[in-house]
């Protein structure tokens, strides 16, 4: 009864950490895509294109993004981590299609071709 207990509230734990470390991934995805768009302004002053709100809202949310890769780590083994960041490289590349309007080129598949390869290999 107790181990069948313990062993619920672990994979609750794992569960929970593994859906944190993916929103943290999701985060962090879409603060490239506002730094993105915050790059391709034009600004009178050197200074604005560092003070800005889409700036300083990107890298409050890659800090709070930071923060919970940092406790997602607590419950997920080491070796699986990078697994789920090179995610951010795949959600980029769709973010970039759908809100920049960037195309999709034959370089950027077989790069993103080449990410999924290294995932199964290091997952075998």
């Amino acid at each position: 009864m107790l181990s069948a207990l313990v062993s619920t509230l672990y994979f609750g734990i794992m569960t929970s950490s593994y859906i944190l470390f993916i929103g943290a991934v999701l985060i962090a995805s879409c603060c490239q895509i506002l730094l993105k768009k915050s790059a391709d302004k034009h600004y009178t002053k050197k200074l604005q294109e560092y003070l800005n709100p889409l700036v300083i809202v990107a890298y409050s949310f890659l800090f709070l993004s930071s923060f919970l890769t940092i406790l997602a780590y607590k419950n997920i083994p080491l070796k699986e981590g990078p697994i789920i960041q090179s995610m951010g490289y795949i959600i980029v590349l769709i973010l970039s299609a759908v809100f920049l309007k960037e195309k999709i080129t034959k370089n950027k598949l077989i790069g993103t071709f080449v990410i999924l390869l290294g995932i199964l290999i290091f997952t075998l």
